[in-house]
């Protein structure tokens, strides 16, 4: 079997939700348990962190990967949806997994899988798993791929939980409120294992609190722990000051979007806990791992400037609270016109996004490759209706060179709207 034919596999044979959507969404863990089951239970053999939450759960585990990385430690990380290539969900030390051990786990797998016909998510996080065992890591980081409490990775039994911001996404399977929205991400706080929540929100606390509680679990707000200041830029990197009591620090990330602020405080409280049950994290490990931490561990797509002469930047954010950060960096910035490439997937609730978007923009509305993807006619006729001008030219690159043509050197292009729209930039 070839890499190629491996891939089919996973792609063709199981359903996958990044393409299709709720065909692919399973209600339960009973496959993920009957996987693991076979595998010789791969996630009680080594330690791990479990990262939830609507926005900055993937920046967050690549920062923890990084510093646990730089402190010596091998360090395992999985993570979803890849952008360019599948081995990025599942890597170490920043490694992608090899794809001779992709072609090993269908291989050796194909017969169960096919009895069981699990989904293709269940399918990789079983594999990271697998991998995480072999490479017999120190600790692994494990994003979780949507909501929490019937997630795949929701198999594991951590060191520590985090879970980050809430916001709508996903409410057709979530939940129509924060208080709902956040009971599935409180479904990863396990018994008498700390909890970090990133940052306090009145709807939500009381839901994270009552979880604690029932589970005799400790809980630790954040952001009412750490003071975190922005000061600005210097060399590329996002520098920031911290407090905790008497303790001050100052961080450089060179993960540039401003939104990091609000991720910061459940990643330092994180790496505190983390001291508290012997793990060696020097404060040494903690600057250079955030000074690095998108470098060292391949994260790609969050506030990434892809050129200067227009200067072009692309993000991942893609529900209402993400843009709300995406525009609010965007102001920041001095330009001519701004430029919006954009395209969106069909299940996402828009309306709130698009009556956000500035209306003097001038916009391209495109589609990613891929079944899920909002049509782009479709797209272009929903933001009429809320003032917003612009072209249809489905193609995510064909889109941005349009915009690159049309503008000027003094102007701003923004890619965005939906990860898959980001995945599919040439540039990246």
């Amino acid at each position: 079997m070839t890499y190629q034919e491996a891939l089919d596999f996973l792609y063709s044979a199981l359903p996958m939700f990044q393409r299709v959507g709720a065909t692919a969404f399973k209600k339960d863990l009973s496959n993920t348990i009957k996987l693991c089951a076979h595998l010789g239970n791969p996630e009680s053999k080594f330690k791990s962190i479990h990262v939830a939450g609507t926005n900055g759960k993937g920046s967050s585990s690549h920062m923890l990967a990084s510093i646990f990385q730089s402190a010596g430690y091998k360090t395992g990380l999985y993570t979803s949806p890849h952008l360019k290539s599948f081995t990025e969900r599942i890597r170490i030390n920043g490694s992608s997994i090899h794809e001779d051990r992709i072609v090993q786990f269908v291989k050796e797998q194909k017969e169960f899988l096919f009895e069981l016909q699990p989904s293709f998510f269940e399918m990789t996080v079983a594999m990271a798993f697998w991998e995480f065992e072999h490479e017999n890591v120190d600790i692994a980081i494990i994003e979780v791929g949507m909501g929490g409490r019937l997630d795949s990775t929701n198999v594991i039994s951590p060191e520590a939980c985090l879970i980050t911001t809430i916001g709508f996404d996903h409410m057709q399977y979530l939940g129509n409120t924060l208080p709902e929205i956040a009971g599935e991400k409180a479904g990863i706080i396990k018994s008498e294992t700390p909890v970090v929540i990133s940052q306090t929100q009145k709807e939500t606390k009381d839901v994270f609190l009552k979880k604690a509680q029932s589970l005799d679990t400790p809980i630790f707000f954040a952001d009412q722990n750490w003071e975190v200041i922005p000061k600005g830029r210097s060399e590329g990197l996002a520098e920031y000051f911290c407090r905790k009591g008497e303790k001050e620090m100052n961080f450089n990330l060179d993960l540039l979007g401003n939104y990091q602020r609000f991720n910061l405080p459940g990643v330092l409280e994180i790496i505190d806990l983390m001291k508290s049950q012997g793990w060696e994290l020097s404060d040494q490990a903690v600057k250079l791992g955030l000074s690095i931490a998108a470098k060292q561990t391949g994260l790609k797509g969050r506030w990434q400037v892809l050129s200067q002469s227009p200067k072009i930047i692309c993000d991942t954010g893609h529900n209402e609270a993400g843009f709300d950060f995406i525009l609010d960096q965007l102001s920041t910035y001095q330009f001519e016109s701004l430029w919006m490439v954009l395209g969106f997937v069909e299940d996402k609730i828009l309306d709130n996004v698009l009556s956000m978007l500035p209306k003097e923009a001038n916009y391209v509305f495109c589609q990613a490759d891929l079944p899920r993807a909002m049509n782009a006619q479709k797209l272009y006729e929903m933001a009429i209706t809320n003032d917003l001008n612009g072209i249809v030219i489905p193609s995510v690159n064909e889109a941005l060179a349009h915009a690159k043509r049309n503008a000027s050197e003094n102007d701003l292009i923004f890619v965005g709207g939906s990860t898959f729209v980001v995945a599919e930039i040439e540039e990246l």
